[in-house]
């Protein structure tokens, strides 16, 4: 892993518990920011489970998914090649590793995880930024996926 990776990681979650820090001086009394009325709200909560609530009460089980993921990302990292489309898989390899580890230091420190970006409009559950790094993240590694070439070509011989 790169310097650049790894402060780029560092400040992206940074600016996620931050945010997590604001959102609970903020917000954490019930006290919901209307930013578009019924589209989207700043409203706290304390998420026990996974995404979307899944695993509520299994902490131990998803620190431990959690860091096993992370191993597994950090150690294929490495062997991602240097081309345009190996430049966009480590771009979101760091977006989800950011994302992680960001959710990973509220379960562990306080057995929850800080959420606070609601759409409201279509009852999205409500998420935070670090929910969003791993899902851009996700996205651009899908893009890289189906339409990139993260292997370097093998050349043919005459």
């Amino acid at each position: 892993m790169t310097i650049v990776s790894l402060i780029v990681i560092g400040f992206l979650i940074i600016i996620d518990q931050v945010s997590k820090i604001w959102a609970v001086a903020a917000l954490g009394n019930g006290n919901d920011i209307l930013l578009w009325k019924n589209v989207f709200h700043l409203a706290y909560i304390e998420n026990r489970g996974a995404a979307f609530g899944m695993l509520e009460g299994k902490k131990w089980f998803l620190i431990i998914m959690t860091i096993v993921v992370l191993i597994g990302m950090i150690v294929y990292l490495k062997k991602i090649p240097n081309n345009k489309s190996g430049t966009w898989a480590k771009f979101s390899f760091v977006l989800i590793i950011s994302g992680a580890i960001g959710n990973l230091i509220d379960r562990v420190f306080l057995g929850y995880v800080r959420d606070f970006l609601y759409f409201r409009l279509i009852d999205f559950p409500v998420f935070n930024l670090a929910d969003s790094f791993v899902v851009v993240g996700v996205m651009v590694l899908l893009v890289v996926i189906l339409f990139g070439e993260i292997e370097k070509p093998h050349q043919i011989e005459e």
